[in-house]
């Protein structure tokens, strides 16, 4: 895996300032500190770079499988309960995850977003609120898939 300064500066992502309060509601404590990685055997993890304009979104973890069937979280209506349990009216809902700013080790700081366990296999992150806003991933078993996802029409 490269350092958060090479994968920075080879998709031409600027730091950005530090967050004068939690990025995340839902997880305050999100972006605070190193984030562990639960990999091996058919497990790896997801490093994504993110625009900073998506700070506080949320982006889903969908199987390329099941992506067409998806309608996420937006369905418009309040589940009045949290996201740890089944909902009972028909849908699937997909592990997600805030974009956060992270912090690096020259002291700026990058928004990204992280998910720390994924059984290997092909999938689409999807960010809620704009549910055609999305990028194909796969991930393979003890190891870190990165990615860089760039603003539409952004050029290097």
């Amino acid at each position: 895996m490269s350092t958060s300064d090479e994968l920075g500066a080879a998709a031409g992502v600027t730091p950005v300032a530090a967050p004068s309060g939690p990025d995340s509601p839902e997880n305050p404590h999100a972006g605070q500190g190193a984030v562990l990685l639960d990999i091996g055997g058919d497990v790896g993890a997801i490093v994504v770079t993110m625009p900073v304009t998506t700070v506080g979104d949320e982006v889903d973890l969908v199987p390329a499988d099941a992506v067409d069937d998806d309608h996420g979280h937006d369905h418009g209506h309040d589940h009045g309960h949290g996201h740890g349990h089944g909902h009972g009216h028909g849908h699937t809902h997909h592990p997600h995850v805030a974009v956060v700013r992270r912090p690096l080790p020259d002291g700026t700081w990058v928004p990204s977003l992280v998910y720390p366990a994924v059984v290997e296999g092909d999938y689409v992150l999807v960010r809620q609120g704009d549910r055609a806003d999305r990028r194909a991933v796969t991930v393979t078993g003890g190891a870190v898939t990165e990615l860089v996802w760039e603003q539409p029409g952004a050029t290097r």
